[in-house]
């Protein structure tokens, strides 16, 4: 999921030159001093928030980094983790990186959990590179590397740490312990640890909004950011417990060892045997879950429920105007890899039962074809295409992502008890893509649009630049805990259901306040009843 699954090469550090100097809880490092666009920008790179987890600590609850003596060099990006089509990843890849205005002050703190379908992603990729939104926003950004795959998203009670009791969730177990981390070491870096706001994207904001209210990390974040976030439910995005158990017992069959024997077995080698275990189609696969997505193991007793309450800290959802056109556009470098567009009608209600086999255990045979009724009659009605790629590109988005963003937005307007901002964000890429794609908030709110690797997709001409800083504006001001602003921007009202209170956000007019776009074919899930109970 999201701006995170395209494998970027990790960004190659500037030149270390004489840098600043802090001491965190854990020791001294030290960064360099990189001005952005004139304003002075001190990056620290490749911290330790944990110990790392290899060995017998694979599957392990993260323990704190181990003390240093002396100055720790902080110039240099540590490698990702062990994720496919990234040959320098590593399973010791838990660090951090952070970009502060001034070490010596006491700013708001943005932590940014990156994408990925938690299969890959890392801090260290150009997409989030922290630079704009701290030199811009005035906040101290800190983002990450957490487990993936197999090591991070699981659950098997053989595993249970011995320290803790936990037996699943490893990777969501790191980002509340770097969580901890930004709240202990935020002065350090000129932050302030009483106002620190949560920000995630896709797979990264499905995490943070667990994280805001799960037991040991509520009330460290004061504010969430959710970005493409919909909800873990098996078969998508999780596996169900029992799936889960059964996956590492396959794996230990397969590798000639036992459960608690996978700690042994070479990373790599693991990794490339999880991976094998879900290719193909879904209805192929030996395990039911996990159809899409391995993500959290929806399992109360380990602290992760279907969907828990609205949040009861501020909250600014956006979504993308065309969160399907990443996983559609025949152009895009994604991973995986786009399928082959429908051309004819068996083709597309081919496709569109695929996709729902992504979300639902079985699809009645009427389903596909009912479901392509209401899309062509929405866009009928509202005068958009209805060619196959566009209709499977909607319903591709709605059924894994915004339908359930949307009505999670509808419901903590009607049941939450704090304040909500909804955006939809609505910058066009360039040709040949199309739409507005699940991957596309990163590139602005980042200011990573202008990188050379997506420069030719998402356009770096005086209007993406003043988008991307309404959105630096957007978000910074939010952090400081007032309401969302910037210049570029109409006043920016909470959300109410109904009426025009969304901020559109990109085109000609740089944004507008106004309803969500395309609620009308959104009803058919509602028909179907499509989220889980």
């Amino acid at each position: 999921m999201t701006s995170g699954l395209t494998p970027d090469a990790p960004a190659a550090p500037l030149a270390p030159r004489p840098g600043p100097l802090v001491r965190t809880r854990t020791g001294l490092v030290r960064g360099t001093t990189e001005p952005y666009r004139g304003r002075p920008l001190c990056v620290f790179r490749g911290i330790p928030y944990a110990e790392p987890c290899v060995g017998a600590l694979r599957f392990a609850s993260p323990r704190p980094a181990r003390p240093w003596t002396g100055v720790r060099d902080a110039t240099s990006f540590a490698p990702a983790f062990l994720q496919p089509g990234d040959p320098g990843s590593a399973e010791d890849a838990l660090y951090a990186n952070v970009w502060t205005p001034d070490p010596a002050g006491r700013l708001p703190v943005l932590v940014y959990v990156h994408g990925g379908g938690w299969q890959v992603g890392a801090g260290s990729v150009p997409t989030f590179d922290g630079a704009k939104p701290a030199a811009l926003g005035g906040l101290v950004v800190v983002n990450f590397n957490y487990r993936l795959g197999a090591f991070g998203w699981g659950l098997h009670e053989e595993l249970a740490d011995p320290a803790t009791g936990l037996t699943a969730n490893w990777g969501l177990q790191d980002q509340a312990a770097l969580l901890r981390w930004a709240r202990d070491n935020a002065e350090a870096f000129g932050g302030d640890p009483g106002n620190i706001t949560l920000c995630g994207t896709s797979a990264g904001a499905v995490t943070a909004r667990l994280l805001v209210g799960a037991e040991g990390t509520r009330g460290i974040a004061r504010r969430l950011i959710a970005i493409s976030a919909s909800r873990p439910w098996a078969p998508a995005l999780s596996l169900t417990p029992q799936d889960a158990a059964s996956a590492y017992e396959r794996l230990a069959a397969d590798l000639g060892t036992t459960v608690p024997g996978l700690r042994t077995v070479p990373a790599a080698v693991l990794q490339r045997a999880w991976t094998a275990l879900f290719d193909g189609p879904p209805e192929r696969r030996p395990l039911s879950s996990g159809r899409e997505y391995r993500g959290p193991v929806v399992d109360p007793a380990t602290g992760v429920a279907p969907e828990p309450s609205p949040p009861t800290v501020p909250v600014m959802s956006v979504h993308n105007r065309t969160e399907g056109s990443f996983f559609t556009d025949p152009h895009s470098v994604s991973f995986p890899p786009a399928p082959p567009a429908p051309r004819t009608e068996d083709e597309l209600r081919a496709a569109v039962r695929d996709v729902m086999l992504k979300c639902a255990p079985h699809v009645d045979d009427h389903l596909p074809d009912a479901c392509l009724r209401a899309y062509r009659d929405a866009a009928a009605e509202e005068e958009r295409p209805a060619d196959p790629l566009s209709l499977w590109t909607e319903i591709w988005g709605d059924a894994v992502f915004r339908y359930q963003i949307v009505r999670l937005a509808e419901r903590h307007a009607r049941q939450g008890t704090s304040s909500q901002y909804v955006m939809e964000f609505a910058h066009p890429v360039r040709p040949p893509h199309f739409g507005t794609p699940h991957d596309a908030t990163s590139k602005f709110l980042f200011g990573s649009h202008a990188h050379p690797a997506f420069v030719d997709q998402f356009g770096d001409s005086p209007l993406e630049r003043r988008v991307s800083d309404a959105f630096v504006d957007l978000v910074a001001s939010f952090a400081r805990g007032a309401e969302p602003g910037s210049p570029h921007t109409p006043r920016w009202p909470e959300y109410r259901p109904g009426s025009p209170s969304a901020l559109v956000l990109g085109g000609p007019g740089v944004a507008r306040v106004a309803a969500p776009s395309k609620l009308r074919q959104l009803r058919f899930w509602d028909d179907v009843d499509w989220l889980p109970a």
